[in-house]
């Protein structure tokens, strides 16, 4: 999913029209579902997606990640009921729903990945690359 420039758009456009799909689908049936099982149908269909691979997202530009959070936006405004220009969508993501923005994410998905490496529980392929630095 790399482009010529070594770019991940394509990836992050096709990652986002397809949660986008999602969320027009989750939309429609909203009314018929309670807040708990609305946000059990985002993560499913939305968060895991955007999650996917997202440490290949470490250190791109602000202008790739920023196309994932607004799919996550959008999906918070699914879950919660809100308008698209209603305030408080910020609070409503970190303190509500307890969800972190896409370039928090990638550092956390990184984070647990080197804890797993360091502790031995990673993958043999992670464990071979990882190494233990020696103290002086």
């Amino acid at each position: 999913m790399l482009s010529s420039d070594l770019s991940l758009y394509r990836h992050v456009s096709i990652v986002s029209a397809s949660c986008f799909y999602w969320l027009r689908q989750l939309q429609r049936s909203r009314r018929s579902l309670d807040a708990e099982s609305a946000a059990t149908l985002v993560h499913a269909f939305v968060a895991s997606r955007v999650d996917y691979c997202n440490a290949v997202l470490a250190c791109a530009p602000k202008t790739t990640t920023d196309k994932l959070q607004r799919v996550l936006n959008a999906a918070a405004r699914v879950v919660t009921g809100t308008k698209k220009f209603e305030r408080g969508l910020s609070r409503l993501l970190h303190t509500d729903l307890h969800w972190l923005d896409v370039p928090e994410r990638v550092m956390y998905k990184l984070s647990v990945m080197m804890y797993s490496c360091l502790h031995g529980q990673a993958p043999q392929y992670l464990l071979d690359v990882c190494q233990v630095p020696i103290s002086l």
